[in-house]
């Protein structure tokens, strides 16, 4: 009897898998030429203008400020111009525009010396010495000419009022509407102490004579 060979056993067909789904490709990079830096941070337009404006202002102005507080009397002008560009870097916003802010920084400026003044003058009566007198330091002296030295001690002996309306006209040539701005009076004011200071101040240099 003849032995029955068996077929190999085929396996059944298995379908074909199904390829999970592909996320779209991402577009290729586009290399940065040369000619398209990457852009740098940008502050507030209105921060970079107050710096811009104030480093134009201290530029311009700084010395004439610093000689303003001198012939005022201020014992320390450093400090009190200092102050003035303090102040007005607070409140730039506030201005109108560039002449409006050296306008306000005169004002500031004589502002801040009658209130030193003020200080030193109440600070003095309660010193041992009252009568000492307030000596310049060399920074200050070294601002004036020679021959203004002698004009700046009588000038010192006037009224605040009076000195600073012959200073704004006489040192710094502003109008009597500038000056009457800055001392925050009538231009009216500023005529009357004008005209008062120059007569106490010709007295006073001819006493010296």
């Amino acid at each position: 009897m003849r032995r029955r060979q068996n077929s190999p056993t085929v396996p059944p067909a298995v379908p074909p898998a199904v390829p999970a789904a592909v996320p779209p490709a991402a577009p290729p990079a586009v290399p940065r030429t040369a000619a398209e830096p990457l852009a740098p941070a940008v502050g507030d337009p209105a921060d970079l203008e107050r710096e811009a404006g104030l480093a134009r202002l201290f530029e311009l102005h700084y010395s004439a400020m610093l000689r303003l507080a001198v012939l005022l009397g201020a014992d320390d002008p450093e400090n009190v111009v200092a102050e003035a560009y303090y102040q007005i870097y607070r409140k730039w916003r506030r201005l109108r525009d560039v002449a409006a802010a050296e306008a306000y920084l005169r004002s500031t400026v004589c502002n801040l010396t009658r209130m030193r003044i003020r200080h030193l003058q109440v600070a003095r009566r309660h010193t041992e010495n009252p009568s000492d007198e307030m000596v310049a330091s060399a920074e200050n002296t070294a601002l004036l000419r020679d021959d203004q030295r002698v004009l700046i001690d009588a000038l010192q002996q006037l009224p605040a009022r009076q000195r600073e309306a012959l200073v704004l006209r006489h040192w710094l040539g502003l109008k009597e509407s500038e000056i009457a701005a800055a001392m925050g009076i009538s231009s009216g004011s500023v005529k009357t102490h004008t005209a008062r200071g120059i007569a106490a101040l010709t007295q006073a240099m001819e006493a010296r004579r």
